[in-house]
């Protein structure tokens, strides 16, 4: 088995470095300085349009409640407080179940479900991409044609399948749907397709297991695809509130604890306004500190997810 580690870690530094000098030679634009400055100039108007949203909502978390509602409204806040903060940890702690309570169910959703996907996405991609089987086509087309429905459409069908589990009211009404969600397998999928098929051929010719080509050859040379699908993972399942599935109280999201506290959106509480930029803010705190974490990674995955070899 050293003699195998040994031939593999080569294979993998020839692959390493096969990719290394195919991103250098993408990065080596062939364009004029008039070129360069054009495409600066349109990437920093999109740059400004994505980024109005964010500005926005983090700036309204510190505005004070005549500043929400001033008409035009301002895009950066004038007379900075932290009330609106402070006032949504004092409306959690009055309730009956604590903060934190919300807080572990929030993380322990998000890392169960974000764990089951990375690991069942990634067995499927490898079986799909690396071996040749009856109906192989035709379930990545599947899994493809999901990606296409939006995820409200599925609730009524999840809901009802659930409920026929005895799953409704419980953390695996939104766990266990996560294990399936399309979007990992296909990224995982795509970026398998990239690692020659001579480098498995040749570790099963040494004697290395199923088991082995996919933990130690396949999946580090996929952490791209895998920390890409790791966020968008968690910016799903963090942010969700999961009001259709989840109503005991000590069961419940932090953003759904919010949702309650500031009331309904079709009948909203006009003097928790404030709050609610507080509460928007702090649900954005952790996706964001993942995607800029890993952002490098996402953008290597997007270039060359669609490339074979």
């Amino acid at each position: 088995m050293d003699t195998l580690t040994q031939r593999n870690q080569v294979a993998l530094d020839r692959i390493r470095r096969r990719k290394g000098r195919a991103s250098r030679a993408l990065r080596k634009p062939n364009r004029s300085l008039g070129g360069d400055i054009f495409i600066w100039i349109i990437l920093a108007i999109f740059g400004a349009f994505f980024a109005f949203p964010l500005v926005f909502n983090i700036n309204n978390a510190f505005k004070p409640l005549d500043e929400i509602f001033i008409f035009p409204p301002n895009l950066f806040v004038i007379n900075p407080t932290m009330n609106n903060l402070l006032d949504l940890f004092v409306l959690m702690s009055r309730s009956w179940v604590t903060f934190t309570r919300y807080v572990f169910n929030t993380v322990y959703i998000t890392a169960m479900g974000t764990f089951g996907h990375l690991f069942f996405a990634s067995l499927g991609a490898f079986a799909v991409s690396k071996y040749e089987f009856p109906g192989s086509k035709f379930f990545f087309g599947l899994i493809i044609t999901t990606l296409m429905f939006n995820p409200f459409v599925l609730q009524i069908p999840n809901f009802l399948i659930l409920a026929q589990i005895g799953w409704i009211d419980t953390h695996w009404a939104v766990i266990i749907p996560a294990f399936g969600m399309p979007l990992g397998f296909f990224l995982l999928k795509q970026f398998m397709d990239t690692i020659p098929m001579s480098l498995v051929e040749a570790a099963k010719i040494d004697g290395a297991s199923e088991w082995y080509i996919y933990a130690r050859i396949v999946m580090p040379l996929v952490k791209p695809a895998l920390l890409t699908a790791l966020v968008f993972s968690i910016q799903a399942l963090w942010n969700n509130p999961q009001h259709l599935f989840i109503h005991t109280e000590q069961l419940k999201t932090l953003p759904l604890a919010i949702q309650q506290i500031i009331g309904s959106p079709h009948a909203p509480n006009i003097a928790r306004q404030g709050i609610n930029a507080a509460g928007v803010l702090v649900m954005m705190v952790v996706p964001i500190i993942i995607f800029i974490s890993a952002q490098s990674n996402i953008l290597r995955t997007m270039a060359s997810s669609g490339i074979k070899e």
